[in-house]
């Protein structure tokens, strides 16, 4: 959170010039921290270099703080709708100071897991400086050394970007780095992105009080997502009062007299108190030297790396957002373990790229993976979660399973919208990357009454249309008339005795 951390220095025991590392890790997200970790754990020295502070976009700007911002603007949403459940509450009243000062606090309970001082004690040397790569084996630090290394790992992230609006840097349009230092909660709050953290934010704020304008450039929000999927979703933020406007591009923006107005291509104007932009982030590459490394990079400025996360330079690795990758926190923990085990080990490992999951924290959450429904000759099975007993009992059914099945009716994809579906999205993860047909998830016991039914359901559902399949029932009736011929060959026989 911009303004809001605790100032650290390098480690005492600084990187003397000249020196030579196992590995040298620049960046410390999540990518470079868990790469830094491992390689330690091997026996490796190793030297990381973060210009800013040890934990990344996802603990100070990202996931941690978004997340203990959902939280407060649910538990604000719950308290309105209490009636529905037979239990009446007073006037709603958020204290938004209260809010971002409880924000903090989360990002501070979690801090310390990526804490330099956490580092230092797992064997890592952590200089507060900028790298800049000098060859294919040497970087400069911005401290003044220059050092050498036998490998290294590119762990610099992601930014977010602003779009080139006329106007728009000089109505100080906030982005997810820094929205996290507003002091007031924005009547008016304009968020120009509808992926995942426009949507996100969007209805958190709007829970939380602000009259919410989203604008999205595509036809749809999540354009990446199932669109039933994406429907649901914005279904939910209309019901949430966020006003939803498609297809709408913004060309200019300025200060007027009610506040901020920008202008779409069509001549409208919309006005707000505050904008924040969230329409995608660029790598971190600028200022690297990295043509100096013999590290080449894609036309969008992501290092390009093989399935093992090696570059073009073959001492050196990149893991993380850096690479072009899905931008997830997940991503980059597996990445940062598998480039250091690559690197330091020497081994082969590769990249996953099949299952990787994904979840838009809104309220329903959508998460998905793998192949989507409309793959050609994708076998698909939905469940609307009506017929999910435990979102009966909580009032809220608005949900939906989506299962893709390949030709054998093994998981390939899946899309659920659902509370907690996240955490339902990891089963069928585990399905996929097993192989598992369906039939095997069918016959997996789950608790009832649970939200793993919309698993579940779906999957027994797949099955009993593969028992009405002709080649299916023929086979099933001819066991069952064999069945009864034993049976009445048994009886005959003990009553001749």
């Amino acid at each position: 959170m911009s303004g809001q951390h605790t100032a650290w220095t390098s480690d005492p025991a600084a990187p003397h010039d000249g020196d030579v590392w196992d590995l040298v890790v620049v960046g410390g997200g999540t990518a470079g921290i868990v790469a830094a970790k491992t390689a330690a754990g091997f026996g490796a020295s190793v030297l990381m270099v973060e210009r800013d502070r040890p934990g990344g976009d996802c603990l100070w700007t990202g996931c941690v703080p978004s997340k203990a911002l959902i939280a407060s603007a649910n538990a604000a949403q719950a308290a309105r709708i209490s009636d529905d459940f037979g239990v009446t509450v007073g006037e709603v009243r958020v204290d938004f100071a209260a809010v971002m000062a409880r924000v903090r606090r989360v990002v501070g309970t979690i801090e310390p897991i990526d804490s330099p001082d956490t580092l230092r004690e797992s064997g890592v040397l952590l200089s507060h400086a900028t790298a800049r790569f000098l060859g294919p084996r040497s970087l400069s630090l911005s401290s003044g050394e220059v050092v050498g290394f036998r490998h290294a790992i590119i762990a610099t992230g992601s930014r977010p970007l602003m779009p080139d609006v006329p106007g728009l840097t000089d109505v100080a349009a906030m982005t997810s780095d820094d929205v996290w230092d507003l002091t007031a909660l924005p009547a008016r709050l304009l968020v120009l992105g509808g992926g995942s953290i426009g949507c996100e934010l969007a209805q958190a704020f709007a829970r939380l009080g602000s009259q919410v304008t989203l604008v999205e450039a595509a036809p749809e929000l999540l354009p990446r997502e199932d669109a039933a999927a994406a429907g649901l979703v914005r279904s939910a933020l209309l019901a949430d009062g966020v006003e939803v406007r498609l297809a709408t591009k913004i060309v200019a923006a300025a200060e007027g007299v009610g506040g901020i107005e920008v202008t779409t291509a069509a001549g409208q104007i919309i006005s707000a108190d505050r904008a924040l932009v969230a329409v995608g982030r660029r790598p971190g590459t600028d200022g690297l030297g990295l043509a100096s490394a013999g590290v080449a990079i894609s036309g969008l400025g992501h290092v390009l790396v093989d399935a093992r996360l090696r570059t073009t330079n073959r001492r050196i690795w990149a893991a993380g957002d850096v690479t072009g990758h899905p931008q997830f926190t997940h991503v980059a923990g597996v990445h940062g373990s598998l480039a250091a085990s690559n690197a330091v080990l020497g081994l082969r490992r590769r990249v996953d790229t099949t299952t990787i999951p994904r979840v838009t924290y809104t309220h329903p959450e959508i998460a998905a993976f793998g192949v989507s429904a409309d793959a050609p000759g994708a076998k698909v099975v939905d469940l609307h979660h009506a017929d999910v007993d435990r979102a009966v009992t909580d009032g809220d059914t608005r949900g939906l399973t989506r299962l893709v099945l390949d030709h054998r009716r093994r998981v390939i994809g899946a899309t659920v919208v659902s509370p907690r579906a996240g955490e339902l999205l990891g089963e069928l993860v585990v399905a996929a990357r097993s192989r598992m047909r369906i039939g095997e998830l069918a016959g997996t016991m789950h608790p009832y009454p649970g939200f793993g039914d919309a698993v579940w359901k779906p999957a027994i559902q797949a099955v009993r249309e593969q028992l009405r399949q002709p080649s299916t029932t023929w086979l099933t009736g001819r066991l069952a008339a064999w069945q009864r011929i034993r049976h009445r060959s048994r009886s005959g026989a003990r009553g001749q005795r």
